[in-house]
């Protein structure tokens, strides 16, 4: 279990809502869960991509949390604009934002 991280921009109170009751509203907009399963993680994450189509066309949703295993040691989901890959260069992970 690790430190996860959301980041929630122009939601709609629905999705606050369930983010506040899993996690703690540090900031507006900004969730964290200090000891959190991947298992939790996972169907927390599954509930936001269900629901997501029926956001705002800027909404977006970021989660973030430690992944050993992978370049960095960190490892990313996003929901929204602007749409980003990460991809690995050189053993660091930089944030690819495709043209519009």
């Amino acid at each position: 279990m690790s430190m996860t991280v959301m980041v929630a921009r122009n939601v709609s109170g629905r999705v606050r809502g369930f983010l506040a009751s899993t996690m703690l509203e540090v900031a507006p907009g900004v969730y964290c869960a200090p000891r959190i399963s991947p298992a939790v993680r996972q169907r927390v994450w599954d509930v936001l991509e269900k629901w997501f189509p029926n956001e705002q066309d800027d909404a977006s949703i970021v989660m973030i949390w430690q992944e050993r295993d992978v370049p960095g040691g960190q490892a990313v989901l996003t929901l929204g604009t602007p749409p980003i890959d990460f991809v690995e260069v050189d053993g660091l992970i930089l944030a690819r934002r495709t043209p519009s």
